[in-house]
């Protein structure tokens, strides 16, 4: 179970999923009113077509009027159920905040498939997977978003916090238009990705002559003159399937190759839909912050993103008229039907292909960043780091700091100050807060990175990259043992910490040898961390590290104690100077029965 925040929050989402099922309850009582008259049309409409079956002019005509008024309720129709679902998925994502407030984050993704064990930080500090920092945080509805948090997370990207934080507290103030948000991007449906989409645009290849561009108006002109004439009694009804035969013969010429475009178009159908709405979202939102604006650039343009989606939506729309075997004849025998929408399509294709990316990655950089505005909503306890110059005597100062993902009833709360080209060498007892305290580290410089509020009650920070080794596997496949994955990592942290300013978070160097060697071995590693820019924690359980203090300046001891009092073990979990005296394996052996 992750952290519970019972917080006025709860309330807001339970004000607003009562709210919105009274919206629903209207739409529900149209929907059933669109269905009953739907129903009334076409029963009319056979009465009608039954009543006056001698007289084919008036069949004709009635046929004719059904299939308009019915085209015209379908689409009404449609919308309704467009509104139905908006908000139902409106009342899943209060639901699921409701959830997440009480502690259950199972309604979001875990980001298991991102794990890395390669990775500067990501694997140690359980970025990724159950019950994971990435679950606590994602929030995203699409699946591009999902990847795009997933890279804002791993990307150790520390430049234009300031930037980033105010974007985060603007969307974190626009509730209702992130939730209005996450309720179209739901309905995009995943079996296409926009990569597909886009490789397809990018590559596809136009068949139709630029003929079609006036060809289908002029043929539908002279249709209605043929049908009039033929209503008049100047033509026969031979004459007029004699014009009919011509549509057809015209059209059929690239059936195989129209089929084809249709296949592929109309998968993409409810992705065009819901992605033009997501834009048109973002074009009339009125944002302050530079990098929201920024984003929004991405996609303003003349004429709007979202009118041209809109144009690949109606020209869809239409085509798939052809689908109805009774509809699709008269409207491809007197209109060109297919012919019209695959000229109208394939010239949309030639005058956005270059644009789409743009807006395929504006949309997924706000569906991340809604995720990050969410959590700054939900955690009113939590404060933004003040975030200082590269000048600045230390890298990061935390007051009452905890982790992210501890229950509020267990939290302890530690200070901390961290200069620059220092070293913590962290002593302590098993179970008594030391790897919790390194994750707790970690998350702070990830999350202060990101922009976000940290959970502390005041902080300052320096940006810094972060870089760790506290969990080592060793691989088979690659025939590596433990020992050499371990080496291999603690020479990536070298070589990189020569490269570039990082902070370092080390758990427990050269676990995979013996005491005598590792001691010796560890001493050099940390003397070989302070010939760099670096800084960092450095937590372990041999006490002959802690010696380094007297050596260098830029060593200071701290420790996590437990306490053995009438054969009870007991942790207070609190960050203290100087090196641990009370160590517990042994205790815990004997009073498991184990020794």
């Amino acid at each position: 179970m992750l952290a519970k925040f019972r917080n006025v929050n709860i309330q807001f989402y339970e004000d607003k999923i009562s709210k919105t099922n009274l919206k629903l309850n209207k739409v529900k009582s149209k929907l059933l009113l669109s269905s009953l008259f739907r129903l009334f049309v076409f029963m009319a409409t056979l009465f009608s077509v039954y009543w006056f079956w001698g007289s084919a002019r008036f069949v004709i005509g009635t046929i004719i009027v059904f299939i308009i008024l019915f085209l015209v309720l379908v689409t009404r129709h449609q919308k309704i159920v467009d509104q139905k679902t908006i908000l139902l998925n409106i009342i899943t994502i209060n639901q699921n905040e409701i959830q997440a407030l009480n502690g259950d984050y199972s309604a979001f993704a875990d980001g298991e498939n991102y794990t890395d064990p390669t990775h500067e930080f990501s694997h140690d500090i359980d970025l990724f997977g159950l019950r994971s920092f990435f679950q606590f945080l994602n929030r995203t509805a699409l699946k591009e978003g999902e990847q795009k948090l997933a890279n804002l997370l791993t990307s150790n990207d520390h430049d234009h916090i300031h930037q980033k934080q105010k974007a985060i507290q603007e969307l974190a103030r626009k509730v209702d238009y992130r939730q209005s948000f996450s309720a179209e991007a739901m309905r995009v449906e995943t079996q296409t990705s926009t990569k597909e989409i886009h490789d397809w645009v990018s590559s596809y290849k136009t068949f139709v002559p630029k003929i079609m561009r006036w060809l289908p108006t002029v043929f539908s002109v002279l249709s209605l003159v043929v049908i009039g004439l033929y209503f008049f009694d100047v033509i026969k009804v031979m004459q007029l399937l004699l014009w009919m035969f011509i549509g057809l013969i015209i059209v059929g010429v690239y059936v195989k190759k129209t089929t084809k475009l249709y296949q592929d178009i109309s998968r993409m159908q409810s992705f065009f839909q819901s992605y033009q709405k997501l834009i048109s979202d973002i074009e009339n939102e009125n944002f302050e912050s530079e990098l929201l604006k920024e984003l929004q650039s991405k996609i303003k343009s003349t004429p709007k993103a979202s009118e041209r989606l809109r144009k690949i939506n109606r020209a869809i729309d239409g085509f798939e008229q052809r689908n109805n075997l009774l509809l699709g004849l008269f409207l491809n025998a007197f209109l060109l039907w297919d012919a019209k929408y695959t000229y109208i399509i394939e010239q949309w294709i030639i005058n956005n292909k270059t644009d789409v990316s743009n807006w395929f990655y504006c949309i997924a950089e706000f569906d991340a960043y809604h995720s990050l505005a969410n959590l700054a909503y939900n955690k009113t306890t939590y404060n933004y780091p003040e975030i200082l110059d590269d000048k600045s005597e230390f890298v990061i100062k935390s007051e009452k700091a905890v982790h992210p993902l501890l229950d509020e009833g267990v939290a302890v709360k530690n200070d901390f100050k961290i200069s620059s080209q220092e070293f913590l060498i962290v002593t302590g007892a098993n179970m008594a807060g030391k790897s919790t305290f390194l994750r707790t580290l970690s998350l702070q410089i990830l999350m202060s990175n990101l922009g976000l509020p940290v959970r502390a009650e005041s902080s300052e920070y320096r940006p810094i990259k972060l870089i760790t080794s506290m969990r080592t596997s060793d691989s088979l496949m690659d025939e590596s043992s433990y020992f050499y994955a371990e080496l291999s990592r603690l020479k990536y942290i070298i070589d990189h910490s020569e490269k570039d300013d990082y902070f370092i978070i080390l758990d427990e160097i050269l676990k995979g040898t013996n005491s005598k060697d590792k001691a010796e071995g560890s001493k050099k590693y940390v003397e070989r961390l302070l010939k760099t820019s670096s800084q960092g924690v450095i937590a372990t359980h041999d006490l002959s590290l802690c010696t380094l203090e007297n050596e260098h300046q830029e060593i200071s001891n701290y420790h996590f104690d437990a306490d053995i009092t009438n054969d009870n073990l007991t942790f207070d979990y609190k960050l203290k100077s100087g090196i641990c005296e009370n160590m517990n394996a042994s205790f815990l052996m004997k009073k498991m029965n184990i020794v």
